[in-house]
């Protein structure tokens, strides 16, 4: 059984930074594609970055593109979600996710998720 745990959320100022992890255990870490999503309150779930399992290539969406930066320890089975420069607006509950064949923004095809990290942000 796939289980993702998301660790490293918080409350930071506007400026700061953050840096989340998402530990998973029940399946071959390093052939399987990552990526974080996020949700806001009453707003749907957006995708925020995703890296491949090989060669790792990463994939940003354009709101956090230059400001986040996606990693994975295979040895550690974690994959990590540096955030800098935030923004109120980055505020939102942030998810793992995992998948065997796709690597990409469409978070209906990943097939596990965690539980999610809150990250909130104030100006």
């Amino acid at each position: 059984q796939v289980q993702l745990v998301e660790s490293g959320g918080g409350l930071v100022q506007a400026g700061g930074s953050l840096r989340l992890s998402c530990a998973a255990s029940g399946l071959t870490f390093s052939a399987y594609n990552m990526g974080w999503f996020r949700q806001a309150p009453g707003k749907e779930r957006e995708f925020v970055a995703a890296i491949s399992w090989n060669p790792n290539r990463t994939y940003y969406a354009d709101s956090v593109k230059g400001r986040f930066t996606i990693s994975r320890d295979n040895a550690k089975n974690t994959v990590y979600l540096q955030m800098n420069s935030l923004r109120p607006e980055d505020t939102a509950v942030y998810y793992c996710a995992a998948s065997p064949g796709y690597s990409g923004s469409d978070g209906g095809r990943y097939s596990s998720w965690g539980q999610g990290t809150q990250v909130t942000v104030s100006s």
